[in-house]
């Protein structure tokens, strides 16, 4: 697990092996959202970049009677 500091200015450096996991760019905006206890920062993509990112998922599902 890797850790970060939060400097006198309220910033965050976002540790290497997270940056190249993640892929992430200098300038790449991130969702942050507070989520109980913690914050959490998205990632936000151009939806350009996830095209074909659901490939492969299977469309199959029961439906109820009265929704077909």
């Amino acid at each position: 697990m890797e850790k970060a500091t939060i400097s006198p200015k309220f910033q965050v450096v976002i540790p290497r092996s997270v940056r190249e996991r993640l892929n992430l760019k200098p300038g790449q905006q991130v969702q942050v959202i507070p989520y109980d206890d913690r914050i959490e920062f998205i990632p936000l993509r151009h939806p350009r970049e996830m095209r074909g990112f659901l490939a492969g998922m299977s469309t199959d599902f029961a439906r109820d009677a009265d929704r077909v």
